[in-house]
């Protein structure tokens, strides 16, 4: 089948579907999409909250837990431990299906009914503050993160340790407000390097050690703003620095920045890659218009896939570890095989239709919580001729009497869920990191949008009345409430935190937790790709004039960052 452009339903921009598209479409029998690849993403991502924890109160014991959910969305809620028990049963939820509503609205009721876990974890230990992870020992608030020792304050952490305020790094041990790291040691301030070690204030570093404010440099050593010296010359100067201060790191941090401004930025931030094309895809083979991805195989339209492997996958947000064949989803992993429109589902999951938090099953659709079940529509248990009956029935039904939104948008059968029927606040999503909108266009869109709770601590000291280095500061900070020296909010230090940062001679941070967050991801492109040309206009790299090469790029023609392609890109990595 030939390409084919249509209109998205959600923005009216035209897309294209093209012709590798329709043949996977074909290979797992649904339909081509009416939303265009990024409308897909943001719908997905609204079913997303990655991070904002609620004191909420367990439907089962009614203790106070934390929980991804807040209190408004009125919905039962388990702790983990409660939830994984075998002493409730969420087929005692099910229900008959009825032909007079449509199926969207009858999943949503039932999704609603059906108890959901509290923070979204597995195998955790002493890491109650996490949420959306997997694997943890001994961390606190980290996100989205697998497989982590001895780490807190971060997002996207995988197989690491000791690691404090980073964003996407992988296999990484004692970093600090880092993005985007693979294989790396004590490297600090840093984004898109890889196997680093003892390195500040670096940028798309390979192999390189003992450098400071370095950029597009590979293997090499004691070398400040890209600038070779013997090793005490080089240890010298970056005592001079004085680091260990908050006066010295922020004059360093504004030197770093102006420094790397100079420098082009390849196309595409990832290494070894083969036929892929996206934002922070590393290690992949033919990966297309993806973002966030490691050593995945043959997607497109992904997105958060940092967690391998993950093979033949279209449109899926969030996670990984063993997606085959999966298809608009958010959040599925762990062994999930031929899974399509569901949300919150792993462990072991095959032939899964439209669920959500169901785990180590087959065979479901519109169903909602189920432990190793099979043959079920909307909880209630079928024979499998019965089942397969039932469901082309209502597949049937979903075409001819689709859920329509708020918005005029259609939902027949093989579009996600709704994204006006998000357990989240759009404005706790990923969705608002991307594509942000305000309370007014939020509610425009039909989509839910919730105002932060006033909260009011009595702070006994002020960020900016803290001691300038680490080397002055003693264990009384942790019986500190600071406020923030940019939101005003209470923020406190915590002892692991405290030992880490005198370890790595970094002084006290003088910002909140989500203040670094923020301040993290601004360092990180968005995942919108625009079409552009490479800007090296250097006959020394084989062409005259302007460098002809086109491609797909985050960065966009509106910044000042110098963006190269690929060969232009590695003439002037040195």
């Amino acid at each position: 089948m030939n390409s084919e452009t249509k209109t998205c339903q959600n923005c009216k921009q035209n897309f294209t579907v093209d012709a590798e598209d329709f043949e996977f479409y074909k290979k797992i029998v649904v339909p081509p999409p009416t939303f265009c690849p990024e409308c897909r993403f943001q719908r997905r991502a609204a079913y997303r909250n990655e991070r904002k924890l609620f004191w909420n109160k367990s439907a089962k014991t009614g203790k106070p837990i934390l929980s991804l959910f807040s209190p408004k969305t009125g919905f039962p809620i388990y702790e983990e431990k409660e939830w994984w028990t075998d002493d409730w049963d969420a087929m005692s939820f099910g229900r008959d299906y009825d032909f007079s509503k449509t199926f969207f609205a009858q999943v949503h009721e039932l999704q609603n009914a059906v108890p959901r876990f509290s923070r979204s974890v597995i195998n955790m230990e002493n890491s109650d503050y996490c949420a959306n992870a997997g694997y943890l020992k001994n961390c606190y608030l980290a996100f989205n993160s697998n497989f982590d020792e001895d780490c807190a304050y971060g997002n996207a952490i995988d197989h690491s340790r000791d690691c404090f305020d980073n964003s996407h790094v992988d296999k990484c041990e004692r970093c600090y407000g880092s993005m985007w790291v693979q294989n790396s040691y004590q490297t600090h301030f840093s984004v898109q390097c890889e196997g680093c070690n003892s390195v500040w204030f670096s940028k798309n570093c390979r192999g390189c050690s003992d450098c400071f404010g370095c950029v597009n440099l590979s293997n090499k050593k004691f070398h400040i703003f890209n600038v070779g010296y013997d090793e005490q010359t080089y240890r010298s100067k970056l005592l001079e620095m004085k680091l260990h201060s908050w006066t010295g790191l922020q004059i360093a941090r504004t030197r770093a920045y102006e420094f790397w401004k100079k420098f082009p930025n390849k196309y595409v931030q990832g290494t070894r890659n083969e036929d892929s094309t996206g934002e922070y895809v590393t290690h992949s083979k033919n990966v297309k218009q993806s973002y966030l991805v490691r050593e995945g195989e043959n997607l497109k339209y992904v997105q958060y896939l940092q967690v391998p492997p993950n093979k033949d996958c279209y449109d899926h947000t969030v996670w990984g570890q063993g997606n085959q064949l999966t298809y608009e989803n958010t959040v599925c992993g762990l062994g999930a095989y031929n899974v399509k429109f569901s949300a919150e589902c792993w462990t072991d999951i095959q032939n899964l239709e439209y669920c959500a938090y169901c785990s180590s099953s087959s065979e479901l659709f519109g169903c909602v919580g189920l432990r190793k079940k099979k043959f079920c529509i909307l909880n209630k248990q079928y024979s499998e001729s019965e089942y397969r009956t039932l469901r082309e029935k209502i597949v049937a039904q979903m075409n001819a009497a689709p859920y329509v939104d708020k918005g005029g948008r259609v939902y027949k059968y093989g579009e996600f869920f709704p994204t006006e029927l998000s357990p989240h606040a759009y404005n706790y999503t990923i969705a608002q990191d991307h594509l942000p909108l305000t309370k007014e266009d939020a509610g425009r869109q039909g989509y839910r949008f919730e105002e932060p709770e006033a909260k009011e601590y009595q702070t006994t000291a002020c960020a900016d009345e803290l001691p300038d280095s680490i080397h002055e500061t003693t264990e009384t900070i942790l019986k500190e409430i600071i406020q923030c020296t940019n939101c005003k909010k209470a923020y406190k230090i915590i002892k692991p935190e405290l030992t880490f940062l005198h370890k790595e001679g970094i002084p006290l941070p003088r910002t909140c937790v989500d203040c670094r967050q923020e301040a993290r991801i601004a360092l990180r492109n968005k995942s919108k790709l625009y079409h552009r040309q490479c800007m090296c206009d250097s006959s020394a790299h084989g062409h005259a004039g302007r460098c002809p090469i086109n491609f797909e790029t985050s960065y966009s023609p509106d910044g000042q960052d110098i963006v190269y392609c690929e060969q232009c890109y590695q003439a002037e990595v040195v």
